[in-house]
């Protein structure tokens, strides 16, 4: 890149060419996004300098991004961000990248909750669990959807617990989340007291839980496999383990009427939707298709008795 003046359009096309022979699937896209991110612009902001030449020194900030991304670094890590919900979200190496299908999850979540009349008769607000939350992005964009409900976030990590509050202060619902480290439900335990000791019961719990069976994970996508957190991504044997547990317990921190919803894997939604049926205390699960027609997001409601 050096001896010649290198302009904001001429570095694109050259990075998207670079980039496409180190097989990534959006070339142009990566090399906007990761010069933008350089340059302090939105990708607009490209177009309108596209004939302003880089200095040496951005030049050599971004070999060394383009580098990054060539060895198939996931872009957002490089970035340090990713949108979910219209919303920001920090994300590092200790957290699962926020991808749009799990925007279903949130979108269900919503549905099922402006149908809940049972909880705005109680006269409380709503309490909604979120397991694994990783980088928090359903939990916080909940909270942020419903202004008047709590929200418990549970993971087993310290890191991505973090890495989730931040998040939280970042889109101001830090007030309404409350963070717990634990090994799914036990999480609770390690929740603040209050004065009322009866069990703690939830009009909704949602779940986007590691869900590939281990055996897979040495064949999937670099970006994966190579980087994102091993724990969030790794279901067992089957890609189930997580589910068995969440479902098993469920009924037993649902209010009535209480939904349980879970984010699954590519063929999962069957052995899922058996597994509320085995549980007992469930109406008829349903599935939630995303764009693809996959079946994403397993759901289903607590019997009142």
């Amino acid at each position: 890149m050096s001896g010649e003046t290198w302009t904001v359009l001429k570095i694109i096309q050259w990075t998207t060419e670079y980039l496409k022979g180190k097989g990534i699937d959006n070339p142009r896209l990566d090399s906007e996004v990761l010069l933008a991110h350089l340059l302090k612009l939105n990708r607009v902001g490209l177009y309108l300098n596209f004939d302003r030449p880089l200095s040496r020194d951005e030049l050599s900030s971004f070999r060394e991004i383009v580098k990054r991304r060539g060895s198939r670094e996931p872009l957002q890590y490089i970035t340090g961000h990713q949108e979910f919900w219209s919303l920001d979200f920090k994300v590092t190496p200790d957290v699962l990248i926020p991808r749009p299908d799990t925007e279903i999850l949130v979108e269900e979540a919503l549905k099922v909750v402006s149908g809940q009349g049972s909880v705005a008769s109680e006269n409380r607000p709503l309490r909604i669990l979120d397991l694994c939350t990783g980088s928090g992005c359903i939990a916080i964009s909940l909270a942020h959807e419903l202004k008047d409900s709590v929200v418990y976030a549970a993971d087993a990590s310290d890191a991505a617990l973090k890495v989730a509050r931040e998040n939280a202060e970042t889109n101001g619902v830090q007030d309404r989340v409350t963070f717990l480290k634990g090994d799914l439900y036990g999480a609770l335990e390690n929740r603040p007291r209050i004065t009322d000791h009866r069990p703690l019961l939830f009009d909704l719990i949602v779940s986007n839980p590691p869900y590939i069976k281990n055996i897979d994970i040495p064949n999937i996508q670099p970006e994966v496999r190579d980087y994102e957190p091993r724990m969030a991504v790794d279901g067992g044997a089957e890609g189930l383990g997580f589910y068995k547990r969440i479902v098993a317990d469920a009924p037993n921190h649902l209010s009535p009427h209480g939904w349980l919803m879970v984010e699954v894997g590519e063929g999962q939604a069957e052995a899922v939707s058996e597994m509320m049926k085995d549980a007992g205390g469930f109406d008829s699960p349903l599935t939630v298709k995303d764009l693809a027609g996959i079946e994403r997001v397993v759901k289903a409601r607590k019997l009142s008795v």
